[in-house]
Formats: C-alpha cells, structure tokens, sequence
C-alpha cells in the first residue's frame, strides 16, 4: 500500500451508479446491460457489456491511494508483458490514454477475460502457471520500475504495526498480548529478511490464486494493482498450500518449469515464512485503513469483535514457531 493512502474509503460515496454510466460513456462507450459488482474491496469493478456486444471491466481507483505515476506504470507494464505474449489484462487504449478522469475519480476499462478458478491443487494448472511466471520475471529483470513500491519490513511490517497501535481497532483487553506477539513475529521476520540476499525485480506483487483466471488457452494474470519491485519469491509462495510435503511437490512443479525461462535463486525460499507474517500483520493493518469504507464493516464484522483478534495472537504464535524452522528446500534433509 501507498505510504500516501490515509483510508479513503468514504469517498466512494460520490461513486454513484448515474456517475460510472456517466464516466463509461466520456470514453464514447455505451453499456447495454447493467453493472456487475466484481469481487472487490479496495477499488470498485464492475463488469458490462456494451452496445456492440464487446464485455468490458471498469475499474474505479481508490482515491489517494496511488499516484497517476504509479497507475499508469502498472499499465504500462502490463502492456509490455503482453507485448511478450504474457496472459495478463491491460486496460484499453482510448485517445492514448489507459488511465482516465471523471469528476475525481481516476478510472481505467479492461476487456472481459472469461475463465474459472485457478485450482492451487491441480498440478497440470501449477506447471503452466509456473511457466508464464518465469516469463514474467524473465522479461521484468530487463528493467526498474520508478514509482512502485517496494516490497520491505518497512511496507510491510513496520508501517502497519505503527497504525494498528494509533488506530484502536485491537481490543484493550489483547493489547499486550498482541503487540507483544506481533513485535516477536516482526523481529524474527526483519533478522531473517536481511541475513538473506535476494533480488529486486519487477513483480505481479499479489500472486495469490484468487487473481489467476484459468482459460481455454491456460493461465490468465489480472489485477497488477500491487505491482512492486521485491524478491522473486514474492510472486511464487502464496502458490503453495497444504502441509510441508504437499508445498515441496508443488514447489518442485513450479520451479521446474518456471526455469525454464528464469533462473531462480533458491536461498530466497528462506523468505517465505518472513513474508507470510508480514503479509498476516498487513492484512490486519489494510482492514484498519479501510474501516471509514462502508463496505468494510459490512463485509468484515468480526474484525470488530474479541474472538478474531483472539485468532490473530493464535496465528502469530503459530508463524513465530514455523519461522524457527528449516526453510522449504527442494534438497531432501535441508
């Protein structure tokens, strides 16, 4: 998340339906059918159809969460992979431009990419993903990104700790024992993150499967809305699920056929329990941020209750002991 963002949720009250027709249209685009609500909290999508038969996804920019720099460099990266026949949705040139205005709000049209959900258990699926993810990396390593983020302690850890401690959304009765965890979790993540090497390239930012859409042809990449520079690692272990044996198999499908195209660094897999923890306190810190947002509370109501910051201390307990262990290793014994 953009250090910038300061929880702009309420904004999108002005986002009323007349005003998206209305956006729509500005870009001589003419939606026959109504709007669909994607699947979509931190932005607002929503699926059409227009007047020549063509499916289309709008998506409407949270407000001060990035800058045009930033949008406009995630879609220009997305055009650049699909130049290099890479499965990934880019926005729709029109009058020479992808990013688009409407009375504030910042907004960009894609093509409907139809498709079912990526299955992180069906292997045939994970050996094809794997292979256009190395492209991906392959083609990212030829360049920098300028005004992305970078994935870090700092993003990810530090500045959300700060926020849940200012934000009073932890329970009083678990502030001590939260934090206490939190900042054990933290610390044993940075002390990990930086004995260890690793690269910085262009990345998808958010590869989990939820944003793999598997098509007629194979894997189909969307919302590059978290494209950063970090690790490679970073679009590759949310891939894997299940016990330590089942995240091996799947591991080894996916690195075999991802270095087909990119070479991977393997001491990066040392990396994978760090950034899942701190990928745990951000998700924490992100329903904070976005609690001013109506659709927040509404869709998230136990985040206002005990019992999940309970779960919360459990879980960080948990990553405390896996951060202790052998890292996953392809090599039988390490």
């Amino acid at each position: 998340m953009s250090t910038a963002d300061k929880g702009s949720g309420f904004h999108y009250q002005a986002l009323t339906p007349d005003l998206i027709l209305d956006a729509i249209e500005s870009l001589g685009i003419y939606p026959e059918t109504g709007l669909l609500a994607l699947n979509s909290y931190e932005n607002r999508v929503y699926q059409f159809r227009c007047d020549n038969n063509v499916r289309y996804v709008v998506k409407f920019y949270r407000p001060e969460r990035w800058t045009d720099e930033q949008i406009q460099e995630e879609h220009d990266f997305s055009q650049a992979l699909v130049d290099e026949e890479v499965p990934v949705a880019t926005p729709v040139i029109i009058d020479g431009r992808s990013l688009h205005q409407y009375q504030g709000f910042k907004f960009a049209l894609f093509p409907s990419i139809g498709g079912r959900s990526f299955e992180v258990d069906n292997l045939d699926q994970l050996e094809a993903t794997g292979r256009f993810i190395g492209r991906i990396h392959q083609f990212s390593k030829q360049g920098k990104f300028a005004h992305r983020d970078i994935v870090s302690p700092k993003l990810l850890g530090d500045e959300s700790l700060s926020w849940l401690k200012e934000s009073g959304h932890v329970p009083s009765s678990l502030v001590t024992p939260y934090f206490t965890i939190v900042e054990q979790v933290l610390e044993k993540s940075k002390e990990i993150w930086f004995r260890q090497p690793h690269s910085q390239i262009r990345l998808h930012g958010d590869l989990h499967p939820g944003n793999i859409l598997w098509t007629p042809d194979g894997p189909g990449f969307v919302d590059l809305d978290d494209a950063r520079t970090g690790p490679a690692v970073q679009d590759l272990w949310m891939m894997l699920t299940g016990d330590r044996a089942q995240k091996v198999l799947q591991l080894e499908i996916l690195l075999e056929s991802y270095e087909e195209f990119c070479e991977f660094d393997s001491s990066e897999l040392k990396l994978i329990e760090p950034l899942r923890a701190m990928r745990m306190l951000h998700y924490n810190a992100w329903l904070s941020r976005r609690w001013e947002d109506p659709a927040f509370p509404m869709n998230f109501p136990w985040y206002a209750e005990e019992r999940y910051w309970e779960q919360q201390i459990l879980g960080f307990k948990e990553q405390l002991a896996v951060l202790d262990e052998p890292a996953l290793s392809l090599i039988p014994g390490y």
